[in-house]
């Protein structure tokens, strides 16, 4: 008799907290934990409480009662996911967040400048009608010295200047990191009739010893033109409206004449930078080579030098980065310094 009053003690106990447990307010992570800690902790639970008498109830009673605590249980459990998984997701979480605290700020990365200055070469040349072509680093050493008229014995050659992958058996099979981005522009030409119009930017590499002005490796960006009819005066005009994109509408240009294996004739191209510091009130600075492109360059891929005429032009993207944002050290650029990049 005792055990059946118990029993439905029992039942009317879980009915009064299924009612509590559906109507109980969570809506912060510590009305969460409250929660847990009255209805489903092992030690001081509501539910683990009523588990316990059990054995107190009736034996005919024990199922019925058994099975109603477990409903219980799986609600509570039921109702505590719920209720975490809407706190998580922002639901109520308004009660713990402060709305007059400032926003979190989320800093940015930046264009690096060596990338800023690459962009904005291609941009200026791209609306002259330049198409970009790109090519592999690691070359053949036909690509990268012979077909581009260097003789077999040019010290560019040497193992001390070049970094060989493997070296050359006949003056003419080695593979190397490309010293210069001018391989690309020959697989152009073998690749694509005349006319041409293109530059080629990219990463290339020489045996430098590391100093303000010098690193093993460097990036370019050099151009190619070749059709019927091409002039030095075309070079001189695409380069001047180069030029004063890249720095400033009055840039005042030379050109003195220099030596390449592959053009001929042949011109290193400078600036006039105004320094008040300097004797003059500024230098003449070195921004890129140039030339027509040789004849025997042309006939190694193919091209008539009879009918068709071309330029050439490579210049160091680290050199222009330098001038643009009187960078003093070229070893800036490749160090990682947050402090130096931050300023771009």
């Amino acid at each position: 008799m005792i055990g059946k009053i118990i029993g439905t003690r029992m039942i009317d106990t879980i009915e009064k907290l299924r009612e509590e447990i559906s109507r109980h307010a969570i809506d912060s992570q510590e009305a969460l934990e409250e929660f847990r800690l009255r209805f489903l902790s092992k030690k001081q639970g509501e539910i683990t409480a009523l588990l316990k008498k059990i054995p107190t109830v009736a034996k005919e009673a024990r199922r019925e009662v058994g099975q109603q605590i477990n409903e219980l249980k799986r609600l509570a459990e039921e109702r505590l996911e719920q209720a975490r998984k809407q706190i998580h997701e922002g639901s109520g979480a308004l009660a713990e967040i402060d709305l007059t605290l400032p926003g979190r700020p989320h800093p940015s990365g930046s264009i690096h400048p060596l990338t800023r200055t690459r962009y904005d070469i291609q941009r200026v040349f791209e609306r002259m009608g330049f198409v970009v072509e790109e090519g592999p680093e690691i070359e053949d050493e036909w690509h990268n010295f012979t077909a581009l008229n260097f003789p077999p014995d040019h010290p560019a050659r040497d193992m001390q200047d070049t970094l060989f992958v493997e070296p050359s058996e006949n003056g003419d099979d080695g593979v190397l990191l490309r010293t210069h981005t001018s391989p690309v522009q020959i697989r152009v030409m073998e690749q694509q009739k005349p006319p041409i119009r293109v530059i080629v930017p990219g990463r290339v590499y020489r045996n430098e010893a590391l100093s303000f002005k010098s690193y093993c490796l460097f990036h370019q960006v050099e151009g190619l033109v070749v059709a019927e009819g091409i002039t030095f005066g075309d070079l001189k005009h695409d380069l001047h409206v180069f030029a004063k994109a890249i720095f400033h509408e009055d840039v005042r240009m030379r050109f003195r004449p220099s030596f390449f294996p592959f053009t001929e004739p042949s011109a290193e191209v400078d600036i006039w930078w105004e320094d008040e510091t300097l004797e003059g009130g500024g230098r003449w600075l070195e921004i890129l080579g140039s030339g027509m492109v040789d004849p025997n360059v042309l006939e190694a891929v193919g091209i008539d030098s009879e009918k068709y005429t071309g330029y050439a032009f490579g210049m160091g993207i680290e050199r222009i980065a330098l001038i643009r944002y009187n960078i003093p050290d070229i070893r800036l650029f490749y160090e990682n310094d947050f402090r130096f990049l931050d300023q771009f």
